[in-house]
């Protein structure tokens, strides 16, 4: 069964219980925890230590599943902290972008050089990296992501694979899926209107709303037998309030768990308590 979780970066101005708790009344199964420098850090790499019994206590009051950390950041110490708390916590997978620059084949090579270094390094902690496709940065569409999963030979290197940076990169995500699927692990998921470089309002961002083909998306994960995470990852959330973000995380779900359940990839009689 596909599991469904959420970014908790969509509860930026909440704390990471008041996140859980709604994240599980809206049904999902999980939830990516936010551990982004400047943006949102519901888990703070530099005090994990001090966080780790709390975090693995809200989810297991709520019964969510801890699917992945997003630390976006390249940098190896904080990835290194990241790698540490995720064994410790049980977070398997560690999600990051690429960096660098579309179009400057210096910066493409350093990203796959870093991202190759980090995966072994993943390895090590029993846990997988997994990168993104990111409008304007050196992986930014399938045939750059295709390079990286060609010349990265770690196990624990993996692909999260998000339809709005590639329909907004100008390629449909639901014909490109298929030539990546085999390194995908994670999958960071939101709409969008048009191919603007931005994602745009956050509730043009719910599921649904947009113009991305997420039917047939989901269907390519679908008939690619993919198992792993599809998370809700809404960014622009600040100052919205608690009512506004617990909607778009609800009709996410609505939408998300309608198109896997006619696709036979969620269970009928599933039920969640929140």
């Amino acid at each position: 069964m596909i599991k469904l979780g959420v970014n908790s970066v969509l509860f930026k101005d909440f704390d990471f219980a008041t996140a859980a708790k709604h994240i599980a009344l809206a049904g999902y199964d999980g939830v990516e925890i936010a551990a982004i420098k400047g943006m949102c850090e519901h888990l703070e790499l530099d005090r994990w230590k001090e966080q780790a019994v709390e975090i693995r206590s809200i989810a297991d009051q709520y019964g969510l599943e801890l699917l992945s950390m997003e630390v976006a950041s390249l940098d190896e110490d904080r990835l290194t902290k990241a790698f540490e708390a995720g064994a410790e916590i049980g977070i398997p997978i560690i999600n990051v972008g690429p960096g660098g620059k579309a179009g400057v084949e210096e910066d493409l090579l350093q990203s796959i050089e870093k991202l190759n270094l980090m995966s072994m390094k993943a390895e090590t902690y029993g846990l997988t990296l997994c990168v993104k496709a990111h409008v304007g940065n050196a992986i930014y569409n399938t045939p750059t992501t295709l390079r990286a999963m060609n010349e990265i030979s770690s196990q624990a290197f993996g692909i999260d694979m998000d339809p709005s940076h590639i329909y907004r990169g100008n390629e449909n995500p639901e014909e490109e899926l298929p030539k990546i699927l085999n390194h995908v692990r994670h999958i960071h998921i939101r709409d969008c209107r048009g191919r603007a470089k931005g994602p745009g309002e956050i509730q043009n961002q719910a599921c649904g709303r947009g113009d991305i083909d997420l039917y047939g998306y989901c269907q390519a994960l679908v008939d690619g037998n993919y198992s792993g995470p599809v998370c809700l990852e809404v960014i622009g959330a600040n100052q919205h309030s608690l009512a506004e973000v617990s909607i778009i995380a609800a009709e996410s779900y609505g939408y998300l768990n309608a198109c896997l359940k006619t696709l036979g990839a969620r269970s009928k009689n599933l039920v969640k308590k929140g």
